[in-house]
């Protein structure tokens, strides 16, 4: 199973980025899917998530400028940033509770980052 993410990139100040995390490999079912960020110097934060039934949760400092969404169809969960601030600058991580095929419960799987950097 891996997470992979895509979408990072520098934008200017009140840009938008969308970024996207595919899961693959065999899975039974795919739970909670989140997304953290970690800047230079500070610990790993909870930006959103989302869980299987689509219900989601934001960091307080994003709320109504970022915006969790989900395919399971194609097994994916998006982050769109509006509104972006220099303070949003980070490395973004997809997170997501996966149930391999043939176990009986869940994992936390990790993808690799991708960086995002608001600055004019």
């Amino acid at each position: 199973v891996q997470l992979v993410e895509s979408g990072g990139g520098l934008v200017q100040p009140g840009g938008s980025l969308r970024l996207s995390c595919v899961a693959s490999g065999s899975i039974s079912s795919l739970n909670d899917m989140n997304w953290y960020r970690q800047a230079p110097g500070n610990q790993r934060e909870l930006v959103a998530s989302i869980s299987s039934g689509g219900s989601t949760n934001y960091l307080s400092s994003v709320k109504g400028r970022f915006t969790i969404s989900r395919d399971n169809a194609k097994k994916t969960v998006y982050l769109q940033m509006n509104s972006l601030k220099p303070e949003d600058t980070a490395v973004y991580y997809c997170n997501a509770n996966i149930r391999p095929l043939l176990t009986a419960w869940g994992t936390n799987y990790w993808g690799q980052g991708t960086q995002v950097t608001v600055s004019s």
